[in-house]
Protein backbone atom coordinates (compact mmCIF):
# COMPACT_ATOMS: atom_id res chain seq x y z
CA UNK A 1 0.00 0.00 0.00
CA UNK A 2 2.78 2.41 1.12
CA UNK A 3 5.39 1.50 -1.30
CA UNK A 4 5.79 4.77 -2.99
CA UNK A 5 6.79 5.67 0.44
CA UNK A 6 10.37 3.97 0.36
CA UNK A 7 11.13 6.52 -2.14
CA UNK A 8 10.45 9.04 0.48
CA UNK A 9 12.77 6.94 2.74
CA UNK A 10 15.38 7.70 0.58
CA UNK A 11 15.27 11.28 0.05
CA UNK A 12 15.48 11.72 3.68
CA UNK A 13 18.35 9.90 3.86
CA UNK A 14 20.11 11.58 1.00
CA UNK A 15 19.04 14.95 3.02
CA UNK A 16 20.46 14.02 5.97
CA UNK A 17 23.61 13.86 4.61
CA UNK A 18 23.45 16.70 2.89
CA UNK A 19 22.78 18.96 5.98
CA UNK A 20 25.36 17.27 7.44
CA UNK A 21 28.01 18.95 5.42
CA UNK A 22 29.20 22.05 6.48
CA UNK A 23 29.43 23.41 3.00
CA UNK A 24 25.85 23.59 2.35
CA UNK A 25 25.04 25.69 4.93
CA UNK A 26 26.97 28.65 3.06
CA UNK A 27 24.60 29.16 0.84
CA UNK A 28 21.67 29.83 3.15
CA UNK A 29 18.41 29.75 0.80
CA UNK A 30 19.44 26.38 -0.29
CA UNK A 31 20.06 25.12 3.35
CA UNK A 32 16.91 26.42 4.43
CA UNK A 33 15.20 24.68 1.61
CA UNK A 34 16.50 21.67 2.42
CA UNK A 35 15.75 21.85 5.80
CA UNK A 36 12.11 22.38 5.35
CA UNK A 37 11.77 19.40 3.23
CA UNK A 38 13.51 17.23 5.99
CA UNK A 39 11.02 18.23 8.42
CA UNK A 40 7.93 17.42 5.75
CA UNK A 41 9.68 14.00 5.70
CA UNK A 42 10.78 13.28 8.78
CA UNK A 43 6.82 12.49 10.28
CA UNK A 44 6.51 10.65 7.14
CA UNK A 45 9.69 8.21 7.07
CA UNK A 46 8.79 7.79 11.43
CA UNK A 47 5.73 6.82 11.33
CA UNK A 48 6.20 4.76 8.13
CA UNK A 49 9.41 2.55 10.08
CA UNK A 50 6.82 2.31 12.92
CA UNK A 51 4.37 1.02 10.88
CA UNK A 52 6.63 -1.36 8.98
CA UNK A 53 8.00 -2.60 13.07
CA UNK A 54 4.35 -3.07 13.91
CA UNK A 55 3.79 -5.30 10.92
CA UNK A 56 6.86 -7.57 12.02
CA UNK A 57 5.52 -7.49 15.59
CA UNK A 58 2.24 -8.73 14.42
CA UNK A 59 4.33 -11.95 12.44
CA UNK A 60 6.25 -12.75 15.90
CA UNK A 61 3.05 -12.61 17.77
CA UNK A 62 1.17 -15.14 15.79
CA UNK A 63 4.30 -17.57 15.65
CA UNK A 64 4.24 -17.28 19.42
CA UNK A 65 0.52 -17.34 19.74
CA UNK A 66 0.07 -20.69 18.33
CA UNK A 67 2.35 -22.79 20.82
CA UNK A 68 0.98 -20.04 23.99
CA UNK A 69 -2.52 -18.88 23.57
CA UNK A 70 -1.88 -15.66 25.89
CA UNK A 71 0.03 -13.90 22.82
CA UNK A 72 -3.37 -13.84 21.33
CA UNK A 73 -4.29 -10.78 23.41
CA UNK A 74 -0.71 -9.26 22.04
CA UNK A 75 -1.86 -9.50 18.01
CA UNK A 76 -4.97 -7.87 18.42
CA UNK A 77 -3.64 -4.71 20.37
CA UNK A 78 -0.86 -4.90 17.56
CA UNK A 79 -3.04 -5.22 14.74
CA UNK A 80 -5.15 -2.35 16.10
CA UNK A 81 -2.18 -0.09 16.68
CA UNK A 82 -1.12 -0.96 13.18
CA UNK A 83 -4.41 0.19 11.99
CA UNK A 84 -4.26 3.64 13.58
CA UNK A 85 -0.64 3.93 12.14
CA UNK A 86 -1.89 2.87 8.83
CA UNK A 87 -4.28 5.99 9.11
CA UNK A 88 -1.58 8.40 10.79
CA UNK A 89 0.35 7.50 7.42
CA UNK A 90 -2.38 7.94 4.98
CA UNK A 91 -2.81 11.92 6.52
CA UNK A 92 0.92 12.61 6.60
CA UNK A 93 1.01 11.10 2.19
CA UNK A 94 -1.72 13.74 1.88
CA UNK A 95 -0.70 16.83 -1.01
CA UNK A 96 0.25 19.37 1.22
CA UNK A 97 -0.34 23.12 0.71
CA UNK A 98 3.04 24.57 -0.68
CA UNK A 99 2.33 27.50 1.23
CA UNK A 100 1.53 25.78 4.27
CA UNK A 101 4.28 27.33 6.12
CA UNK A 102 3.85 30.93 4.78
CA UNK A 103 3.43 33.64 7.13
CA UNK A 104 0.10 35.84 6.49
CA UNK A 105 -1.43 38.98 6.09
CA UNK A 106 -5.06 38.79 7.55
CA UNK A 107 -7.68 41.82 6.48
CA UNK A 108 -10.50 42.38 8.49
CA UNK A 109 -13.28 44.59 6.67
CA UNK A 110 -16.39 45.81 7.99
CA UNK A 111 -19.64 45.12 5.79
CA UNK A 112 -23.36 45.11 5.75
CA UNK A 113 -24.47 46.96 9.32
CA UNK A 114 -23.03 50.04 9.55
CA UNK A 115 -21.43 51.43 13.33
CA UNK A 116 -22.32 47.54 14.48
CA UNK A 117 -20.28 45.86 11.39
CA UNK A 118 -17.21 47.98 12.41
CA UNK A 119 -17.66 47.00 15.80
CA UNK A 120 -17.76 43.45 15.42
CA UNK A 121 -14.45 43.32 12.84
CA UNK A 122 -12.79 44.58 16.16
CA UNK A 123 -13.87 42.13 17.85
CA UNK A 124 -12.69 39.40 15.00
CA UNK A 125 -9.30 41.26 15.25
CA UNK A 126 -8.79 40.87 19.17
CA UNK A 127 -9.89 37.37 18.20
CA UNK A 128 -7.12 36.41 16.06
CA UNK A 129 -4.67 38.76 18.02
CA UNK A 130 -5.29 36.60 20.76
CA UNK A 131 -5.47 33.45 19.01
CA UNK A 132 -2.17 34.34 17.62
CA UNK A 133 -0.82 35.06 21.24
CA UNK A 134 -1.92 31.51 22.53
CA UNK A 135 0.22 29.58 19.85
CA UNK A 136 3.26 31.77 20.06
CA UNK A 137 2.74 33.56 16.58
CA UNK A 138 3.82 37.47 16.31
CA UNK A 139 1.25 40.21 15.19
CA UNK A 140 1.97 43.81 13.62
CA UNK A 141 -0.70 45.75 12.49
CA UNK A 142 -0.09 47.51 9.26
CA UNK A 143 -2.53 49.68 8.73
CA UNK A 144 -5.85 50.47 10.41
CA UNK A 145 -8.93 52.66 9.23
CA UNK A 146 -10.74 53.02 12.82
CA UNK A 147 -14.76 53.78 13.06
CA UNK A 148 -16.14 56.45 15.37
CA UNK A 149 -17.39 54.22 18.10
CA UNK A 150 -14.15 52.49 18.11
CA UNK A 151 -13.77 48.97 15.87
CA UNK A 152 -12.45 48.90 12.34
CA UNK A 153 -13.79 49.71 9.13
CA UNK A 154 -10.42 48.05 7.84
CA UNK A 155 -7.50 46.67 9.30
CA UNK A 156 -4.66 44.61 8.11
CA UNK A 157 -2.35 42.13 10.12
CA UNK A 158 0.86 40.69 9.30
CA UNK A 159 1.01 37.01 11.56
CA UNK A 160 4.05 35.35 11.28
CA UNK A 161 6.06 33.14 13.36
CA UNK A 162 8.76 34.03 15.85
CA UNK A 163 12.17 33.28 14.81
CA UNK A 164 13.59 31.44 11.99
CA UNK A 165 11.69 27.86 13.26
CA UNK A 166 10.70 25.44 10.57
CA UNK A 167 6.57 24.67 11.54
CA UNK A 168 5.42 21.30 12.67
CA UNK A 169 3.58 19.88 9.69
CA UNK A 170 0.27 21.54 9.48
CA UNK A 171 1.07 24.47 11.93
CA UNK A 172 1.98 26.96 10.11
CA UNK A 173 0.24 30.05 10.18
CA UNK A 174 -1.51 29.67 6.73
CA UNK A 175 -1.99 26.35 6.99
CA UNK A 176 -4.05 27.39 9.88
CA UNK A 177 -5.52 30.80 9.01
CA UNK A 178 -6.30 29.95 4.87
CA UNK A 179 -9.63 28.30 6.63
CA UNK A 180 -10.67 31.63 8.09
CA UNK A 181 -11.35 33.67 4.61
CA UNK A 182 -14.91 34.60 3.92
CA UNK A 183 -17.85 36.54 5.25
CA UNK A 184 -18.56 36.14 8.80
CA UNK A 185 -21.81 37.09 10.38
CA UNK A 186 -23.14 38.14 13.63
CA UNK A 187 -26.48 38.07 15.38
CA UNK A 188 -26.51 40.36 18.85
CA UNK A 189 -28.09 43.39 20.24
CA UNK A 190 -25.78 46.24 19.35
CA UNK A 191 -25.05 48.79 21.97
CA UNK A 192 -26.27 51.50 19.43
CA UNK A 193 -29.80 49.35 19.76
CA UNK A 194 -32.03 51.00 22.90
CA UNK A 195 -35.05 48.67 21.91
CA UNK A 196 -33.14 45.15 22.58
CA UNK A 197 -33.67 43.70 19.27
CA UNK A 198 -31.27 41.20 17.81
CA UNK A 199 -29.67 42.65 14.43
CA UNK A 200 -27.14 41.01 11.99
CA UNK A 201 -24.34 42.58 10.70
CA UNK A 202 -21.37 41.02 8.99
CA UNK A 203 -17.88 41.62 8.54
CA UNK A 204 -15.25 40.25 5.61
CA UNK A 205 -11.82 38.10 6.61
CA UNK A 206 -9.18 38.27 3.55
CA UNK A 207 -5.86 36.00 4.66
CA UNK A 208 -3.34 35.91 1.96
CA UNK A 209 0.10 34.10 1.73
CA UNK A 210 2.55 36.94 2.77
CA UNK A 211 5.02 36.75 -0.10
CA UNK A 212 9.00 37.03 0.08
CA UNK A 213 10.73 38.55 -3.09
CA UNK A 214 11.24 35.88 -4.54
CA UNK A 215 7.90 34.89 -4.61
CA UNK A 216 6.65 37.31 -6.66
CA UNK A 217 8.48 39.36 -9.36
CA UNK A 218 7.10 42.79 -10.11
CA UNK A 219 8.74 44.87 -12.80
CA UNK A 220 8.64 48.71 -11.26
CA UNK A 221 7.27 49.86 -14.46
CA UNK A 222 3.83 47.98 -13.71
CA UNK A 223 3.39 50.58 -11.11
CA UNK A 224 1.75 53.33 -10.38
CA UNK A 225 1.84 55.06 -6.87
CA UNK A 226 -0.14 57.67 -5.82
CA UNK A 227 0.40 60.19 -2.59
CA UNK A 228 -2.29 61.59 -0.55
CA UNK A 229 -3.25 63.11 2.46
CA UNK A 230 -4.25 60.54 5.08
CA UNK A 231 -7.73 60.27 6.82
CA UNK A 232 -9.22 58.73 9.93
CA UNK A 233 -8.78 59.83 13.67
CA UNK A 234 -6.34 62.53 14.63
CA UNK A 235 -3.40 62.55 15.40
CA UNK A 236 0.44 63.41 14.41
CA UNK A 237 0.84 63.61 10.49
CA UNK A 238 -3.18 62.77 9.83
CA UNK A 239 -5.14 65.32 7.75
CA UNK A 240 -1.43 67.22 7.60
CA UNK A 241 1.14 65.64 5.37
CA UNK A 242 0.53 63.90 1.66
CA UNK A 243 2.35 60.54 3.50
CA UNK A 244 -0.73 57.69 2.87
CA UNK A 245 0.58 55.93 -0.35
CA UNK A 246 -1.33 54.04 -3.00
CA UNK A 247 0.14 51.69 -5.33
CA UNK A 248 -2.08 50.25 -8.42
CA UNK A 249 -0.36 47.25 -10.16
CA UNK A 250 -1.61 47.84 -13.77
CA UNK A 251 -1.40 44.58 -15.04
CA UNK A 252 -3.85 42.97 -13.18
CA UNK A 253 -5.48 45.91 -11.60
CA UNK A 254 -4.82 44.95 -8.09
CA UNK A 255 -4.35 47.61 -5.40
CA UNK A 256 -3.12 48.40 -2.18
CA UNK A 257 -2.83 51.74 -0.27
CA UNK A 258 -0.87 51.99 3.86
CA UNK A 259 -1.55 55.43 5.55
CA UNK A 260 -0.74 54.10 8.94
CA UNK A 261 3.42 55.21 9.24
CA UNK A 262 4.68 58.23 9.41
CA UNK A 263 6.34 58.60 6.37
CA UNK A 264 5.70 58.46 2.92
CA UNK A 265 8.52 55.47 2.38
CA UNK A 266 7.23 53.67 5.21
CA UNK A 267 3.86 53.66 3.87
CA UNK A 268 5.06 52.47 0.42
CA UNK A 269 7.23 49.87 2.00
CA UNK A 270 3.87 48.54 3.93
CA UNK A 271 1.52 48.81 0.83
CA UNK A 272 4.22 46.87 -1.19
CA UNK A 273 4.56 44.10 1.21
CA UNK A 274 0.37 44.10 0.88
CA UNK A 275 0.49 44.05 -3.12
CA UNK A 276 2.98 41.34 -3.22
CA UNK A 277 0.77 38.89 -1.09
CA UNK A 278 -2.31 40.08 -3.20
CA UNK A 279 -0.61 38.89 -6.21
CA UNK A 280 0.63 35.59 -5.10
CA UNK A 281 -3.04 35.00 -3.90
CA UNK A 282 -4.30 36.22 -7.20
CA UNK A 283 -1.72 34.01 -9.26
CA UNK A 284 -2.57 30.81 -6.77
CA UNK A 285 -6.44 31.29 -7.33
CA UNK A 286 -5.76 31.18 -11.52
CA UNK A 287 -3.63 27.71 -11.01
CA UNK A 288 -6.84 26.13 -8.63
CA UNK A 289 -9.43 27.39 -11.50
CA UNK A 290 -7.46 25.50 -14.34
CA UNK A 291 -7.25 22.41 -11.81
CA UNK A 292 -10.20 19.50 -12.89
CA UNK A 293 -13.72 20.32 -11.90
CA UNK A 294 -13.98 16.75 -9.71
CA UNK A 295 -10.70 18.04 -7.65
CA UNK A 296 -12.72 21.42 -6.77
CA UNK A 297 -15.90 20.04 -5.63
CA UNK A 298 -14.53 17.43 -3.13
CA UNK A 299 -12.40 20.97 -1.50
CA UNK A 300 -16.01 22.84 -1.93
CA UNK A 301 -16.85 22.76 1.92
CA UNK A 302 -13.80 24.94 2.29
CA UNK A 303 -13.62 27.03 -0.31
CA UNK A 304 -12.50 30.70 1.15
CA UNK A 305 -15.28 32.67 -0.73
CA UNK A 306 -18.18 31.35 0.58
CA UNK A 307 -20.20 32.67 3.60
CA UNK A 308 -18.32 30.89 6.55
CA UNK A 309 -19.38 31.68 10.45
CA UNK A 310 -22.57 32.95 12.14
CA UNK A 311 -21.27 34.57 16.05
CA UNK A 312 -24.71 34.23 17.77
CA UNK A 313 -24.27 36.28 20.96
CA UNK A 314 -27.95 35.58 22.43
CA UNK A 315 -27.21 31.68 22.03
CA UNK A 316 -23.17 32.30 22.79
CA UNK A 317 -22.98 29.98 19.36
CA UNK A 318 -20.70 29.47 16.82
CA UNK A 319 -21.74 27.60 13.32
CA UNK A 320 -18.96 27.16 11.10
CA UNK A 321 -21.49 26.50 7.85
CA UNK A 322 -18.75 24.42 5.95
CA UNK A 323 -18.16 22.05 7.85
CA UNK A 324 -21.12 21.48 10.67
CA UNK A 325 -19.36 22.49 12.90
CA UNK A 326 -21.30 23.99 15.99
CA UNK A 327 -20.31 24.80 19.66
CA UNK A 328 -21.44 27.03 22.81
CA UNK A 329 -18.40 28.47 23.50
CA UNK A 330 -19.00 31.85 21.57
CA UNK A 331 -17.29 33.39 24.52
CA UNK A 332 -13.65 31.87 24.65
CA UNK A 333 -13.40 31.69 21.05
CA UNK A 334 -13.71 35.29 20.99
CA UNK A 335 -10.92 34.94 23.28
CA UNK A 336 -8.96 32.91 21.19
CA UNK A 337 -9.70 29.85 21.59
CA UNK A 338 -10.22 29.00 18.38
CA UNK A 339 -8.48 25.54 17.61
CA UNK A 340 -11.41 23.52 17.64
CA UNK A 341 -13.15 25.39 15.40
CA UNK A 342 -9.84 25.58 12.74
CA UNK A 343 -9.41 21.71 13.24
CA UNK A 344 -12.62 21.11 11.88
CA UNK A 345 -12.13 22.73 8.70
CA UNK A 346 -8.51 20.95 8.74
CA UNK A 347 -10.08 17.45 8.82
CA UNK A 348 -12.81 18.18 6.42
CA UNK A 349 -10.27 19.55 3.71
CA UNK A 350 -7.94 16.16 4.81
CA UNK A 351 -10.53 14.04 4.36
CA UNK A 352 -11.65 15.50 1.19
CA UNK A 353 -8.35 15.51 -0.64
CA UNK A 354 -8.00 11.71 0.91
CA UNK A 355 -11.08 10.92 -1.41
CA UNK A 356 -9.80 12.76 -4.27
CA UNK A 357 -6.54 10.92 -4.08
Amino acid sequence: MFEAVEELVGEHADLEKQLADPSVHADQANARKLNKRYAELTPIVGTYRSWKQTGDDIGTARELAADDPDFAAEVKELEKHREELTEKLRLLLVPRDPSDDKDVILEIKAGAGGDESALFAGDLLRMYLRYAERVGWKTEIIDATESELGGYKDVQVAVKLKGNATPEPGQGVWARLKYEGGVHRVQRVPATESQGRIHTSAAGVLVTPEAEEIDVEINPNDLRIDVYRSSGPGGQSVNTTDSAVRITHIPTGVVASCQNEKSQLQNKEQAMRILRSRLLAAAQEAAEQEAADARRSQVRTVDRSEKIRTYNFPENRISDHRVGFKAYNLDQVLDGELDAVIQACVDADSAAKLAAA
